[in-house]
C-alpha cells in the first residue's frame, strides 16, 4: 500500500494568509557583490583595529553569520561590537546584492492575493530594509524581522524570529507558510509549527531540504508566483 499523495503547491498555499519569507536566497543573493568570505575577513580585521584580535582558529571561518555565532559563544564580551560591525558590512553588501528571479513578482502576487509578507532572516534588519528601499519593494512587506541586535541566539534554526513575525500579525502557524533555502529554515519552521517551502536554488539543496522534510521544494520562485496568480485570493483552509 502507498501512503496519501503529498499535497500540491496549490493545496499548500490555499489556506495561507501570511507568507514568511527568508531574505538571503529567496529575495536576493546578499553576498553576490561583496562575497561572504570577504565580509568575514573584514569583520575580523575591524575587530582587531578596535583592539580585539580574534583567535587564530577563527581565520578559517568564511561564513560571517557563523563567525558571529562563534564570537558570541567563545568571546561573548565582543558580541555587541561584532554584531554592529557585521550589520554595517551586510548593509554595504546589499548595495551590490543580486536580486533573485521572480522575487519582486512574488511579493506583488502575495499582496495582490490578499496575503501579507514578513521578511524573516538571520541578516540584520537595517541591511534588509536598505535593500527593500533601494529596490522599491518595502511597500509590499508588512514588517522585517532580522536577528535581534547583539543576540545571535535569535537566528534560525531558532524559531524566535518566526514567532516574532506571527505575533506581530496575530497569526496562527496554520495560517502561515515559510519560504527558505537552508536546512536551518526548515528546522526553524518545524520548531515554530510552520510548514516550510524549500527553495533549492543551488545544486545539492534539493536533497538537503528533502532530508529535513520541507513540505514542498521549488527550484524557482516563479513556481510559487504562478500558483498564487492562478489561485487568486486566499481560499478555504483546506490543508491541515
Amino acid at each position: 500500500m502507498t501512503g496519501p499523495a503529498a499535497p500540491s503547491l496549490a493545496e499548500i498555499l490555499a489556506p495561507v494568509k501570511h507568507v514568511l519569507l527568508d531574505f538571503d536566497g529567496p529575495v536576493c543573493s546578499v553576498f553576490a557583490g561583496l562575497p561572504a568570505p570577504e565580509v568575514a575577513h573584514r569583520l575580523r580585521v575591524e575587530l582587531a583595529v578596535e583592539g580585539q584580535p580574534t583567535p587564530l582558529g577563527w581565520e578559517t571561518e568564511t561564513d560571517p553569520l557563523a563567525l558571529l555565532r562563534r564570537i558570541a559563544d567563545e568571546r561573548p564580551h565582543l558580541t555587541a561590537e561584532a554584531d554592529t560591525i557585521l550589520a554595517t558590512l551586510e548593509t554595504e553588501a546589499t548595495r551590490s546584492a543580486r536580486p533573485t528571479p521572480y522575487a519582486s513578482s512574488l511579493l506583488q502576487a502575495c499582496v495582490n492575493s490578499g496575503r501579507s509578507v514578513q521578511i524573516v532572516s538571520n541578516n540584520a534588519s537595517q541591511a534588509i530594509q536598505q535593500y527593500l528601499n533601494a529596490h522599491q519593494l518595502s511597500g509590499y512587506v508588512t514588517a522585517v524581522f532580522g536577528r535581534h541586535p547583539n543576540a545571535p541566539t535569535s537566528m534560525k534554526p531558532s524559531p524566535q524570529l518566526l514567532h516574532d513575525a506571527m505575533t506581530a500579525v496575530v497569526a496562527q502557524p496554520a495560517e502561515c507558510i515559510f519560504i527558505g533555502d537552508a536546512v536551518r529554515d526548515v528546522q526553524a519552521g518545524d520548531a515554530a509549527g510552520v510548514r516550510t517551502i524549500g527553495y533549492a536554488n543551488k545544486p545539492g539543496k534539493r536533497e538537503k531540504l528533502s532530508a529535513v522534510s520541507a513540505v514542498v521544494i521549488v527550484e524557482s520562485m516563479g513556481e510559487i508566483v504562478k500558483v498564487i496568480k492562478n489561485g487568486g485570493s486566499i481560499g478555504p483552509a483546506s490543508v491541515q
